[in-house]
C-alpha cells in the first residue's frame, strides 16, 4: 500500500505540489525521500486574529485549485486537502500543496471504497459515506479550507465524531457573508458551489474552480 501511495504521488511534477524523489526501506522502515521547502503551513492563518488578507486568501486557492486540477488529471486524489497541507514561503511567494501520502489511483483497478481516509472536519460527504471518491471530494475540502482561511472557523463543527458526520452529511453551512459582511458576494458564491452536498453540483474541475477564485480576487 505504501509503494503504491508513493507511485501515485511521485507521477506528480508541478510547481505548486512538493515532489517525492524516491521510496524504499531501510530497517523495516518505509520512507520517502521529498523536495525540502522551507515554507510554514496555512494552519498558522486559521484563527480570528491571525488571518491572512481575504484577496490574498483567494489568490492562494486558486494555485491550489489548479495544482489539484493537475494531479486529477493524472488520476491522483488527494483525499486530504486542509490548511496543515498548504505550505506558503512568502519570500519566494510560492505555494505548495504536500502529504499525498493518503492519496489514491483513482483507476477502477486500484480504488478501495468502505475505507474512510481523511480529516473528518474538512471531508466531504461522500468520503464520510465510504463511498466512490473523485476530484470533486477535494475541491469540496479546498471549500472548506478557503472557509476556515476567511472567518477562523470551520463551517462544520461539533464535539464528537458522529455529531460532527451528521452535520457534513446533512446540515447547511453558516453562508461566510454572515460572519464576514465586508467580503464580496461571490465568495459565498464559490463556497457554496464547493461545499454542494452532491458532488455533481459542485466545480467540474479544478481549474473551473481556480478561475472562479481569481474573478473573484479582482472584485478588491
Amino acid at each position: 500500500q505504501f509503494r503504491r501511495e508513493a507511485e501515485s504521488a511521485g507521477r506528480l511534477n508541478h510547481p505548486n505540489i512538493i515532489a517525492i524523489y524516491d521510496a524504499g526501506e531501510d530497517d523495516d522502515v518505509s520512507y520517502l525521500a521529498m523536495e525540502y521547502f522551507e515554507g510554514v503551513s496555512l494552519l498558522e492563518n486559521t484563527s480570528p486574529d491571525n488571518l491572512l488578507p481575504a484577496k490574498w486568501v483567494l489568490v492562494l486557492a486558486a494555485r491550489a485549485a489548479e495544482a489539484l486540477d493537475y494531479a486529477h488529471r493524472q488520476n491522483v486524489v488527494h483525499r486530504d486537502v486542509k490548511p496543515a497541507n498548504l505550505m506558503y514561503h512568502a519570500a519566494t511567494d510560492t505555494l505548495k500543496l504536500t502529504d499525498f501520502g493518503i492519496a489514491r489511483l483513482t483507476d477502477n483497478s486500484r480504488t478501495k471504497t468502505g475505507i474512510i481516509l481523511g480529516t473528518p472536519s474538512y471531508m466531504s460527504p461522500e468520503q464520510l459515506s465510504a463511498v466512490g471518491v473523485t476530484g470533486q471530494s477535494d475541491l469540496y475540502s479546498l471549500g472548506i479550507t478557503i472557509y476556515q482561511l476567511l472567518t477562523g472557523s470551520a463551517p462544520f463543527r461539533a464535539d464528537s465524531i458522529p455529531k460532527l458526520m451528521d452535520k457534513i452529511l446533512n446540515e447547511s453551512h453558516t453562508p461566510i457573508r454572515e460572519l464576514r459582511s465586508d467580503l464580496p458576494a461571490c465568495i459565498d458564491a464559490i463556497v457554496n458551489k464547493a461545499l454542494a452536498k452532491n458532488p455533481a453540483e459542485r466545480f467540474s474541475t479544478g481549474l473551473e474552480m481556480a478561475i472562479a477564485l481569481r474573478e473573484c480576487a479582482r472584485q478588491f
